[in-house]
C-alpha cells in the first residue's frame, strides 16, 4: 500500500471512529493475525486521535498473557495452546474492557502482565474521561466472550506470504534464529 492510500485509510478509520457515540470510553478492538500490523495501525490511530485532542488509552493483548509455564504446557508453538492458554481475558475484562464499558467505574488497569519478569505487575489504576478512547490491539479479540466487550471492532486483513515473512524477520530480530521462525511458519 503506498504512503497516500495509507494515510487515507488511517485518516478514515480516525473518522470512524469519531463518529461512534457511547455514554462511555469507546472500546475498540484491532485484530487480525500475528505480524499483520495491528500494533501499528492501532499506534497510527493513536497519533492521530490526539492530534484531535483525544484522550486515548493504548493496550494490547500482549498485556494480558498467562506466565509462560501455563501458556506454553501444550508447547511453544502449539496452535490451540495459543488460542485456549496464552492470554488472561477474565483479567482483561475485570481490570480494563469492563471498568471501561457500559455501568463500568471507568478505574482500569492497561496490564495484567509483564513480559520481561514473566509476573503480573501492579500498575497504578488510572481513571478514564467518559469521552476516551481505548485502542487495543492482538490476536483473538473477535472470540465468542469477547466480541460484546467491543464498541467497534478492526480487522487487519493481510495475506498469508506477508505475515510469514514479517514473522520470519520478527523471530529472526528477536531470537536470532531461523529456526524459530520456520517452527512459527509451521505452525
Amino acid at each position: 500500500m503506498d504512503q497516500g492510500t495509507r494515510s487515507e485509510l488511517i485518516s478514515r478509520l480516525a473518522e470512524a471512529i469519531r463518529s461512534v457515540r457511547t455514554a462511555h470510553p469507546l472500546r475498540v478492538a484491532i485484530d487480525g493475525p500475528p505480524a499483520s500490523g495491528k500494533t501499528t495501525l492501532a499506534d497510527e490511530l493513536a497519533v492521530i486521535l490526539r492530534t484531535q485532542d483525544h484522550d486515548v488509552i493504548r493496550a494490547s493483548i500482549d498485556d494480558f498473557l498467562f506466565p509462560r509455564a501455563q501458556r506454553y504446557r501444550r508447547g511453544q508453538y502449539s496452535a490451540e495452546g495459543c488460542y485456549f492458554d496464552a492470554h488472561d481475558r477474565a483479567a482483561l475484562c475485570r481490570v480494563l474492557l469492563d471498568p471501561l464499558g457500559p455501568g463500568g467505574d471507568r478505574q482500569f488497569q492497561h496490564a495484567a502482565y509483564d513480559t520481561e519478569s514473566d509476573t503480573p505487575p501492579s500498575p497504578p489504576v488510572t481513571a478514564a474521561p467518559a469521552d476516551a478512547v481505548l485502542l487495543f490491539d492482538g490476536v483473538f479479540l473477535l472470540r465468542p466472550e469477547l466480541i460484546d466487550r467491543w464498541d467497534l471492532r478492526i480487522f487487519v486483513s493481510v495475506p498469508f506470504e506477508q505475515t510469514v515473512d514479517r514473522a520470519r524477520e520478527r523471530a529472526s530480530a528477536s531470537a536470532g534464529s531461523i529456526a524459530d521462525a520456520s517452527e512459527i511458519e509451521r505452525s
